[in-house]
């Protein structure tokens, strides 16, 4: 396979380039958007880690560092974001943002297609030194219950293991 070429333009990295096309096909990576397949912040640094793709700005083409301090001005949180998604996609599970849902990810379960069935969970990222009140906590239960998604917080520690806590409604 042919290293994908990308642009990036605001906070926006897409690309209509066919190897990005079968990628989707294949891996559901990115989201078709009028023809072109556009990147998630922490897709593209995935896969420019794994050398699938090229990601240009202007005619600079940037490496993963590169990509990573110029992501860090558009996304504060990044770092913590891209390698809970690196983890999930290394685990087999397909993660999509969750933007619209003000949750950082939703993550299908294995062999389940976007588009064609539902995500299981909405993912909130952050780190082990943050705290957590319980009105923000109960405003991403009910996020995540009335989205009728598990809820799972993924919190990054300081030697950056990722700890999954899944929260579930229950009716005794």
């Amino acid at each position: 396979m042919e290293k994908i070429k990308a642009y990036i333009t605001g906070e926006i990295i897409s690309t209509n380039d066919s190897e990005a096309h079968a990628l989707y096909n294949k891996s559901r990576f990115g989201e078709l958007v009028q023809n072109k397949i556009q990147y998630s912040l922490p897709e593209a640094l995935y896969l420019t880690e794994r050398n699938k793709i090229e990601i240009y700005f202007g005619k600079k083409i940037l490496n993963f560092e590169g990509l990573m301090e110029k992501l860090k001005k558009i996304d504060k949180k990044i770092h913590i974001k891209y390698l809970v998604f690196k983890d999930l996609r290394d685990k087999g599970y397909t993660v999509k943002t969750a933007l619209k849902f003000g949750a950082e990810f939703r993550i299908y379960e294995k062999g389940k297609k976007p588009g064609i069935e539902h995500a299981k969970w909405i993912v909130f990222t952050d780190h082990e030194s943050n705290k957590l009140t319980w009105h923000e906590f109960s405003a991403k239960n009910r996020v995540a219950h009335s989205t009728k998604k598990n809820l799972l917080l993924a919190i990054l520690d300081e030697e950056g293991s990722i700890t999954y806590y899944e929260v579930k409604w229950i009716k005794p």
